[in-house]
């Protein structure tokens, strides 16, 4: 079973790790350090996010800058503070479980947990080791990626990409456990580990049946989520909602929003949607997955993205939003990185 689940990884590149997938066009990457004289050439493509959106920014910074009533509810929870003043702040400000939790600087799902009483909150607290975020879970049955550019000299942008997004979830059948329906879904089969840490004291439930349960509540490729292309419903209507989004603040100019609604129709009239996240220059298009590319079509989209980001950031930089220097950039990432691997180990 491991040696077909080797070969499946293998022959499938949506399965290979970051750096084996993307070393083969990293020359083009080095090219545009070289042409911009920068090696953090991205750094100026979006001037009010830190590094871009790169990696390490907060999610508070980029709330901050989206309008009021375009996301959830949100608190920041300092990690060192009592829990009774936590769960009194929780309380003042009217949050009911269950609700979301994750890092205020994090990425690809870590450390991101639904909340379903007190008990579990008290033990996130206690455990999380970096400020965190308590945020309303948004149930709207929805949920979509937007991959958006826009060239800072022009009033219109692109959408680049749009895919829905089916969480990692299985079905009860009446007979089988938890730990069966797991080991026989097609990409849960993959995450073994992950799904046994997650859902030890559960393993041995048998789900009636129909009975829907997510195995991961993150929308992320990386934690098993499943991608739908939506491109042939990008029209002018859903790119006016995301013009719109970026001239708000004047300085989002590239990256991914990811959101959920009631429906794609709603999003397109600018109504019944929230804006989850927004990831900056480090976002990746997403839509590459689970949409029948080949590995040449794949890369084809890659560099696509990465010419705009380059032109973006070069305009920038001209007209007053200089590229970080090497030695900034370079430790910036080194507490990143180091901050990440932490996030890791407590997940």
């Amino acid at each position: 079973m491991r040696l077909k689940q080797f070969f499946q990884r293998v022959t499938n590149w949506e399965l290979w790790p970051f750096y084996v997938l993307y070393f083969p066009i990293g020359i083009v990457w080095f090219w545009y350090s070289f042409k911009s004289r920068s090696f953090w050439f991205f750094s100026s493509s979006n001037p009010t996010i830190t590094f871009g959106g790169f990696e390490g920014e907060s999610k508070k910074e980029m709330y901050d800058q989206l309008p009021p009533a375009s996301f959830p509810k949100t608190i920041y929870i300092n990690h060192a503070a009592p829990f009774h003043e936590i769960h009194e702040k929780v309380k003042q400000e009217g949050f009911e479980y269950p609700f979301i939790v994750k890092p205020d600087v994090g990425m690809k799902g870590i450390l991101f947990r639904k909340i379903e009483n007190e008990e579990q909150l008290f033990k996130y607290h206690e455990r999380i080791p970096v400020e965190y975020i308590v945020q309303e879970l948004v149930e709207l049955p929805v949920e979509l990626s937007v991959f958006y550019y826009r060239y800072p000299d022009q009033q219109k942008g692109k959408i680049s990409g749009f895919i829905q997004k089916e969480l990692l979830e299985v079905y009860g059948d009446g007979k089988s456990t938890l730990w069966e329906l797991i080991q026989a879904h097609p990409r849960a089969k993959y995450r073994l580990e992950e799904m046994k840490h997650r859902h030890e004291h559960r393993l041995d439930r048998i789900l009636p049946e129909n009975q829907h349960f997510y195995l991961s509540y993150a929308g992320n490729h990386n934690r098993g989520a499943r991608f739908i292309n939506l491109h042939d419903q990008i029209d002018d209507k859903l790119l006016a909602v995301f013009d719109q989004l970026s001239h708000y603040t004047g300085k989002f100019y590239y990256g991914r929003y990811d959101i959920k609604c009631t429906s794609i129709n709603d999003l397109k009239q600018g109504v019944n949607y929230s804006i989850l996240e927004f990831n900056g220059c480090g976002a990746e298009p997403n839509h590459i997955y689970d949409c029948n590319m080949t590995i040449g079509q794949a890369y084809r989209e890659i560099l696509k993205h990465w010419k705009a980001l380059y032109g973006i950031s070069k305009y920038n930089n001209d007209h007053g939003t200089p590229y970080w220097p090497f030695r900034k950039g370079r430790l910036f990432l080194k507490e990143s990185r180091k901050h990440f691997t932490m996030l890791e180990k407590y997940d």
